[in-house]
C-alpha cells in the first residue's frame, strides 16, 4: 500500500525538488510549512532559492488542480495535497503556537484520517524525530543528495605508486616514464609519489596527466612564492597546481591551519603583481555567520564584506611584511578586489586569479553559479575545511566543495589537492586534533 509522507519545513529549504523522490507514495504539506517558507522567500541565499523554487513548484501543481484535494505530482508518481491540522489533535500539553507542533497535528490528523495506510513524517529537526518517537509516529530524516556516502570518501588528489628501483632513478635522471598499467587508476593532474619496492625511502614524486603522456616531474617551489615556501610535500602539490596556467580550477581542502588560504593568495599576488599573468585578483567567502549573527552591518558592499574577508586580508597583509600602505593601494585602484557571493549571478568575470574562501559552505547550487561566472583567462580556486561547515543545510558529503572535487576529478582542466599537516603554530595543529 502507498505511504503517506508528511514533509517538514527544513526538507524543503534543503531541496526544493523533494517532492519528486517519493516514487508514487503520496506526499502532504501541512499548512504551516507553507508559513515557513515565506519567512524565508527573501533570503539571498541557497535557502532563500530553495524557498522561492518551492512555491513556484507548488504553484505549478496548483494550476493543475486543487492542493486541499490533491494534485498528481508527475506521471508515475504519488499525489500532493496541503493540509491543516485538527485541534483535536494537538498533543496535550504543547504549545498550540508551535510551528513544529502543528506540523506534528497535522501527521496525527492524517493518520486518524487514513487509518490503513503508513504515515511517517520527515524531517532534519533531531529534537522533532524525538517529539514524533514519543507520540509513537513513524519519523525518519531526509538525506539530501550526496556525492560520497562518506567524508572519507573523498579524492584526496595523492597517491602513492609502488614502482621498480630502476624507475625512480630512470625518472630522476630525466627519462620518460609513462603509468599506463591497466591497473592504475589515476585521475588527471593527480600527484604521486613513486615509491621504490626495494627501499620504500626512494621515492620521486611526480604529476599525471594521461596515459599517453609520461609522468612529470614537479616545479620546485622551495625558494618561494611571494616570499611563501611549502613546508611539506602537500603545500609543494598545492603550489604546483596555483601556479600551472593549464589548470583554471583548483580546489584545496584542509583543516585549519593547513595554509590553503595562504598559498592561494600567496600564488594570486605572485601571478597578477609580479607575472601580471591576470589583471586582478578577486577574493570572496560564503556570509556565513559563526554562531549568533550581528545584524546588518553599515557602509558600502566592500565596507559590509570586510568583517567576513578579514581572514583574507590578515594573510595579504602577512605576504605583504605588514606593508598596509601598499595593499590599501591595491585595493584601491582595484588590482585587489572584494566580491559578495550574493551579486556574482549575471557576471562574467574575466583575466582574474579568483579565491572562493570558506567554499564548504556552499550548496551545489550556489558553486555552480559561482564557478559559471568565470571568463576568459581566468582562474578560480576553491577552499575550505569539510568539518567546519556553518550551513545547517549541507554536511561533508553533500556540500558545494565536496561536489566539486568528486565532478571535475576526471577533467583535465582542474586539480584537487587535500592538504593534511598543520602549519600554522603548534597550538592550532594541537587544536585541531583534539578539539
Amino acid at each position: 500500500m502507498k505511504k503517506i509522507y508528511i514533509l517538514d519545513t527544513n526538507v524543503f529549504l534543503t531541496n526544493s525538488n523533494s517532492i519528486y523522490e517519493y516514487k508514487n507514495n503520496d506526499i502532504v504539506i501541512p499548512l504551516k510549512v507553507l508559513d515557513e517558507i515565506d519567512k524565508h522567500k527573501k533570503r539571498q541565499d541557497g535557502v532563500g532559492l530553495n524557498a522561492r523554487n518551492t512555491i513556484r513548484i507548488l504553484d505549478e501543481l496548483r494550476s493543475k488542480g486543487n492542493l486541499h484535494k490533491g494534485v498528481r505530482i508527475d506521471k508515475g508518481l504519488g499525489i500532493l495535497s496541503v493540509k491543516g491540522f485538527n485541534y483535536d489533535q494537538m498533543p496535550i500539553g504543547c504549545d498550540v503556537q508551535s510551528a513544529d507542533n502543528q506540523i506534528i497535528a497535522t501527521a496525527l490528523s492524517e493518520q486518524v484520517a487514513n487509518p490503513k495506510r503508513k504515515i511517517i513524517l520527515v524531517t532534519r529537526d533531531i529534537n522533532m524525530r524525538v517529539k514524533c518517537d514519543s507520540l509513537e509516529m513513524l519519523t525518519e530524516d531526509y538525506e539530501p543528495a550526496k556525492i560520497i556516502e562518506d567524508q572519507s570518501e573523498l579524492y584526496v588528489g595523492y597517491t602513492e605508486h609502488l614502482v621498480d628501483d630502476q624507475i625512480v632513478n630512470r625518472f630522476y635522471e630525466g627519462e620518460e616514464i609513462y603509468l599506463d598499467d591497466e591497473q592504475t587508476n589515476f585521475q588527471p593532474n593527480e600527484f604521486i609519489m613513486l615509491v621504490s619496492s626495494t627501499n620504500e625511502k626512494k621515492t620521486a614524486l611526480a604529476k599525471f596527466e594521461s596515459k599517453t603522456t609520461p609522468i612529470k616531474k614537479l616545479v620546485d617551489y622551495k625558494k618561494g612564492v611571494w616570499g611563501c615556501r611549502p613546508r611539506n610535500k602537500e603545500q609543494m602539490f598545492a603550489f604546483n597546481m596555483l601556479m600551472d596556467p593549464s589548470i583554471p580550477i583548483v580546489t584545496l581542502i584542509g583543516a585549519a591551519g593547513c595554509g590553503k588560504t595562504l598559498l592561494a593568495i600567496a600564488a594570486g599576488l605572485e601571478q597578477v603583481l609580479d607575472q601580471e599573468q591576470y589583471k586582478k585578483l578577486v577574493v570572496s567567502r560564503p556570509v556565513q555567520p559563526l554562531g549568533k549573527d550581528i545584524g546588518y552591518l553599515p557602509g558600502t558592499m566592500e565596507e559590509k564584506m570586510m568583517p567576513w574577508l578579514m581572514p583574507i586580508q590578515d594573510n595579504i597583509e602577512f605576504l605583504m611584511n605588514g606593508k598596509r600602505d601598499s595593499m590599501d593601494m591595491f585595493f584601491e585602484n582595484g588590482t585587489i578586489q572584494v566580491e559578495a557571493l550574493t551579486y556574482i549571478r549575471g557576471r562574467s568575470i574575466s583575466n582574474g586569479f579568483m579565491i572562493i574562501d570558506e567554499a564548504q559552505n556552499l550548496t551545489t547550487h550556489e558553486l555552480k553559479t559561482i564557478i559559471t561566472r568565470v571568463g576568459e583567462n581566468t582562474k578560480i580556486v576553491l577552499t575550505g575545511d569539510i568539518e567546519q561547515i556553518d550551513n545547517v543545510y549541507i554536511d561533508a558529503t553533500s556540500n558545494g566543495l565536496s561536489y566539486a572535487v568528486e565532478k571535475f576529478k576526471t577533467y583535465d582542466l582542474s586539480g584537487h589537492i587535500t592538504l593534511k599537516k598543520g602549519e600554522r603554530s603548534k597550538v592550532a595543529t594541537l587544536a585541531s586534533k583534539v578539539l
